[in-house]
């Protein structure tokens, strides 16, 4: 079930992502990405498949913390990642980000979530190696809700 966003609880505030989505980003990149509610509603679980073209596949599930007053997110995927996002809802968009250390570097990573309407959204893959200060997009995809 989606609500109307921003209006219910915060633990409904990703539910502007459940359903079925084609992704498509630059190059002619094309996945599918399922979404629904799990767990008596409090749980998000999503399914991402861009195989076979890019071969990646992955999940996440996603939960609204109250205790702490933001979203958890944990991200695996067919590559060997895996990523504990945290953040919340705001502005009208999505930001979960992560910092971790690559080759010595401290680096930050985000996803957010924009330009978010009924039937399409945009998602983009950012990483910041200044704390945050700038961001450089690394992916850009767009989401179409499947008829």
């Amino acid at each position: 079930m989606r609500r109307e966003l921003g209006v219910d609880e915060p633990a409904t505030q990703f539910d502007f992502g459940i359903g079925d989505w084609d992704l498509t980003w630059a190059d002619g990149g094309r996945a599918r990405n399922r979404v629904r509610s799990v767990l008596g509603g409090r749980v998000i679980l999503e399914e991402f498949d861009a195989s076979p073209a890019d071969d990646l596949q992955g999940m996440s599930v996603s939960v609204y913390d109250p205790a702490l007053g933001r979203w958890q997110q944990t991200w695996v995927d067919n590559t060997g990642n895996y990523w504990h996002f945290s953040g919340g809802f705001g502005d009208g968009r999505m930001v979960l980000s992560t910092t971790d250390r690559r080759g010595g570097e401290e680096v930050a990573r985000r996803m957010l979530w924009h330009h978010i309407a009924a039937d399409e959204l945009d998602w983009a893959w950012q990483r910041s190696t200044d704390a945050g200060a700038t961001w450089t997009t690394l992916w850009d995809v767009h989401y179409r809700r499947r008829r």
